[in-house]
């Protein structure tokens, strides 16, 4: 299965917020929007970096409270993975799975198309195998 099915499910509404936002902006878009993570969009339209609830708490970890007046470029993770609507969820489950990092923004032809989490993904396997314990136990039985 391809990361299109999980999109074709789930949706292509990418939440974005720009660097020179603050980080008490940031926290009320992830909760308005029931998300974990949102993409930082450059002055160009494209992917500046990401920014996730995880940023936040090492974040306020390391500074307490004074995080909240500071932009989001300053917390945000530069260097986004990104991954085509054609990649296979299991390839994007073990790329996941080894570089630790739980939201992946879809891009096709230069722009974002979605963005899928671990939970999307894993969501989408299980019903999958679901369908195919079915299947089996339909052939099996009938």
């Amino acid at each position: 299965m391809r990361i299109s099915d999980v999109l074709r499910g789930k949706g292509d509404l990418v939440v974005t917020i720009g660097p020179e936002e603050d980080v008490r902006t940031l926290l009320d878009r992830l909760a308005e929007n029931r998300i974990g993570a949102i993409v930082v969009a450059g002055e160009d339209g494209g992917i500046a970096g990401i920014v996730s609830e995880r940023d936040v708490v090492r974040g306020m970890q390391r500074e307490g409270a004074a995080l909240l007046d500071r932009q989001v470029g300053s917390i945000m993770t530069a260097d986004v993975h990104t991954c085509a609507p054609e990649a296979s969820i299991e390839d994007l489950m073990v790329e996941m799975t080894e570089h630790r990092f739980r939201h992946v923004p879809v891009v096709a032809d230069g722009r974002m198309c979605g963005i899928v989490s671990i939970g999307d993904v894993v969501k989408y396997r299980i019903e999958e195998l679901q369908s195919e314990r079915d299947h089996l136990t339909a052939y099996i039985t009938g």
